[in-house]
């Protein structure tokens, strides 16, 4: 799958991209044909610990899914996210599944 990061106001550190790419992949065992990703890194100016947010907007064929989770370190909001695609991607093809 293709990953694309971007980062907003900050260089982002490749260790980083490297384990959302890792993290992204695992993805594709629950739905395979999902066609690209795009992930967001900001970090929010806040005195507010939970400052990273992490935007993953997936795109598989027909659809577009888009999550985005706020939390203490990019490791754990990009965890968080995936996750929850996970659980989307699951939903989607057992959607597609009864269609057929």
């Amino acid at each position: 799958m293709k990953v694309n990061v971007h980062a907003v106001n900050f260089a982002v550190d490749a260790k980083l991209v490297g384990y959302i790419q890792e993290r992204m992949d695992k993805l594709e065992k629950y739905y395979d044909k999902v066609v690209s990703s795009d992930v967001y890194l900001k970090v929010e100016n806040t005195s507010d610990k939970e400052n990273k947010i992490v935007e993953i907007k997936i795109n598989v064929p027909g659809d577009d899914f888009l999550v985005k989770k706020q939390c203490k370190t990019f490791e754990e909001a990009v965890e968080l996210s995936a996750e929850s695609l996970e659980r989307l991607l699951v939903k989607r093809k057992e959607k597609l599944r009864t269609h057929i």
